[in-house]
């Protein structure tokens, strides 16, 4: 999870405005009104539900994310399937490292059990990678007591709270900043889990029982693949 300074956010989505709160009809009809929506609705979110949307969403991604350790070896969950080096089980811790800083030392709750430094230059890829004596059950409980860490934080702030992000140059972002970034970083690293499971067994889907029921068998991906390869070649 590249951490990014805080200038490329847009400030002016610190959070999503509180439609039909305060405001005239008219300024309900700029504001709130989804652009190009044909049937002129007015549609209005609170922040209440702007905060449960987008913990929802992450909370499946983080799901999706661990599905991809259901039925693979412990080697093939460790070894390095890309030329960086990525693999499953350091995507897993990975996404536990930061999501602790998160939704933890940003808002003032430290997650209780120890982070290495953001800042330590010795080994800025030791969440990459699970050590030998690091066991994969290890890993996804840590992920795991991380979300309950988690939970308390987003249940005790408003999308307006803020916290300070010392990787983004101590600014203070809000809650609703720091969901969103999350939200991206883990879809992002669940979509890399999805190919390096691919890669492995052929396996696609977001949950266990998706894996396990293929929509298509061996002879239709073949069939696909060449049809896929013959339309590249065709167009070098």
């Amino acid at each position: 999870m590249k951490e990014r300074p805080a200038d490329h956010l847009d400030q002016s989505l610190a959070r999503p405005r509180s439609c039909g709160k305060s405001l005239s009809r008219r300024e309900v009809d700029a504001t709130c009104r989804p652009s190009g929506h044909a049937s002129g609705k007015v549609l209005f979110v609170d922040d209440t539900a702007a905060k449960t949307n987008l913990y929802t969403y992450l909370k499946h991604e983080r799901q999706a994310v661990l599905a991809k350790l259901e039925g693979v070896s412990e080697y093939d969950s460790r070894r390095p399937l890309t030329v960086t080096g990525t693999n499953l089980l350091g995507l897993v811790k990975h996404l536990a490292t930061w999501e602790a800083r998160y939704l933890g030392e940003v808002f003032h709750r430290p997650f209780p059990e120890a982070l290495p430094r953001w800042d330590d230059e010795t080994d800025r890829l030791a969440d990459m990678w699970a050590r030998e004596d690091e066991s994969r059950q290890a890993v996804v409980d840590r992920y795991q007591r991380v979300w309950a860490h988690s939970d308390v934080t987003v249940d005790s702030l408003a999308l307006e709270d803020t916290g300070r992000v010392p990787w983004w140059g101590n600014a203070d972002v809000p809650l609703f900043n720091v969901l969103v970034h999350l939200l991206a970083e883990t879809s992002r690293h669940a979509g890399h889990a999805d190919i390096l499971r691919e890669q492995l067994d052929g396996a696609v889907g977001t949950d266990a029982e998706a894996m396990a029921e293929q929509q298509h068998d061996a002879a239709f991906w073949t069939e696909q693949r060449t049809k896929i390869e013959a339309a590249a070649r065709s167009a070098r």
